[in-house]
């Protein structure tokens, strides 16, 4: 008679562990999903507003050697 006790009570122990995983996994699967999609949204953002990220805006310096100035 014990151990059907101990057996039925592992039993509801293992259902209910089984339970507390399965929910623990969606938490977690929704947290991830969260944190990638504000990852996301954070540099999407930051581009809109970093003024340094249009690269072809800034002016280019380029070599002019003395040899091609003529002197005056």
């Amino acid at each position: 008679m014990a151990l059907w006790i101990v057996a039925i009570a592992a039993l509801m122990f293992a259902v209910i562990s089984l339970a507390i995983a399965r929910q623990t996994s969606r938490r977690l699967a929704e947290v991830t999903h969260l944190y990638w999609q504000l990852k996301s949204d954070y540099g999407e953002l930051k581009a809109k507003v970093d003024p340094r990220a249009p690269a072809a805006a800034e002016p280019r310096q380029t070599f002019v050697p003395l040899s091609s100035i003529k002197k005056t």
